[in-house]
């Protein structure tokens, strides 16, 4: 992997991990065109490095809090909310990594992120409990749903939003405790990936400087993106987002029959 490749997976990193369009799934077609397939859950998931610290620069109170108060409501809720990504990625953790380097699957899943965000789009307005009247079973709900969102073009975003919208959580508390459930979704995943580094896996593929590139425009991009989404939950439809993963996904299955991908 190249500087100029780092720079545009980093970008596309950065912007569809809080949009909810899938991160992986993108990923997954710009490491295709860019010939980086082997490289496959290892790059994707060291690019989140960067998105952690979007996440930390937009609700770093929240985090401190969390830091002075290890024990609080909120880090149960989180903590139950993660379990379930856990346990599935450490069961099937051979299964997901083959997936996200062959993207057999990436279609079906574009198109069934479209149906969710279509169906979230119509709670939006129902919901009118913050994080303060979440109950540790919408913690579990939501969670079981970022664990469906490891398959590589279910957008995590996307899908822990649904989720709390489905539970009548309104909408910028939503966006709030989604983008808060990813730092140890995606932290876990970094120790996890990066120990492959480390130990010489993928060095010559992906390489130290291009990774650290990539991971600081994803940083960058993605601290636009959460301001951005956060600002759609409150004023605009998420219907929008779903046509297109539905284009893209037709797209993709088209791609895939016809021997391109």
């Amino acid at each position: 992997m190249n500087e100029l490749q780092a720079i545009i997976l980093g970008i596309i990193q950065g912007l569809t991990e809080f949009l909810p369009i899938s991160s992986t799934g993108h990923l997954y077609l710009a490491r295709h065109l860019f010939g980086l397939d082997e490289a496959g859950l290892f790059l994707d998931t060291m690019l989140h490095i960067g998105t952690l610290f979007a996440v930390l620069a937009v609700y770093g109170d929240d985090v401190l809090k969390i830091l002075q108060k290890p024990f609080s409501r909120l880090t149960g809720l989180l903590v139950i909310g993660t379990v379930p990504a856990v346990v599935v990625g450490l069961l099937l953790e051979d299964f997901f990594e083959e997936i996200s380097r062959t993207g057999v699957t990436v279609g079906y899943e574009f198109l069934l992120t479209g149906a969710v965000l279509w169906m979230a789009d119509r709670w939006k307005n129902r919901g009118g409990k913050s994080l303060k009247g979440m109950s540790y079973g919408d913690a579990l709900f939501i969670g079981c749903f970022q664990a469906a969102a490891i398959m590589p073009a279910l957008s995590r975003s996307g899908l822990t939003i649904a989720a709390s919208l489905f539970r009548r959580i309104n909408r910028e508390e939503a966006a709030r405790f989604s983008f808060l459930l990813s730092l140890p979704a995606i932290g876990g995943g970094v120790v996890l990936q990066g120990a492959k580094l480390f130990t010489g896996e993928n060095r010559e593929t992906i390489g130290l400087f291009p990774l650290l590139l990539g991971s600081f425009f994803s940083a960058v991009f993605g601290y636009f993106a959460v301001r951005w989404m956060i600002g759609i939950l409150k004023k605009k439809s998420l219907k929008g987002f779903a046509v297109y993963v539905w284009i893209l996904g037709v797209f993709i299955l088209a791609a895939q029959a016809l021997g391109i991908f």
